[in-house]
């Protein structure tokens, strides 16, 4: 059971990735509240590791903060899709890879209050060419960057690693 049980709900907004609604409330107190509510059907992220401790990610623009950003590949979850093949489509689609061993490290809610999307992220090992996979690079404006693990520290710091996924999913691999 819910701790805030829903009373009424309306949809707002449907689009391709996303859906708005508005769901009326009522709190533990009695008292009735409006929630925003942002529904994402969830992703996959996968930290690419090389053998020799370097991380495959993808420089890509985000136009919500008009800017490039330094991010792991990752992708929306396609209907009845497991995060599991979600990861290795990414993984295909924007760095043209194949991984052999596909480690899942957590999955995790980037804004609860208000969204509705969780993301699995993987660690990916094994990484071999794909001459199969038709990479999403210029398509999307998307370059492929090998980082040394040692230098994300650093790439964090000066800003150009800073979207939660990508943060969340490098700081456990050299936390573990």
């Amino acid at each position: 059971m819910s701790v805030e049980p829903t009373v009424a709900s309306r949809l707002i907004f449907r689009g391709r990735a996303i859906a708005l609604r508005v769901d009326e409330v009522r709190l533990p107190s009695g008292r009735a509240a409006s929630r925003e509510i942002v529904e994402h059907p969830g992703a996959a992220a996968v930290v690419p590791l090389t053998d020799d401790d370097h991380v495959v990610m993808v420089r890509q623009p985000r136009k919500a903060l008009e800017r490039e950003l330094l991010e792991i590949p990752a992708g929306t979850l396609e209907p009845g899709e497991a995060p599991l093949v979600c990861a290795h489509r990414e993984l295909a689609e924007e760095t043209g890879l194949r991984a052999d061993e596909m480690t899942p490290l957590l999955t995790f809610a980037p804004s609860p209050g208000i969204l509705t999307e969780e993301i699995t992220i993987f660690v990916a090992r094994g990484l071999r060419a794909d001459p199969g996979a038709a990479p999403e690079a210029e398509e999307e404006g998307l370059r492929v960057e090998r980082v040394p693990l040692s230098a994300v520290p650093a790439l964090i710091n000066a800003g150009d690693i800073r979207d939660a996924k990508s943060l969340i999913g490098l700081l456990l691999l050299r936390w573990r």
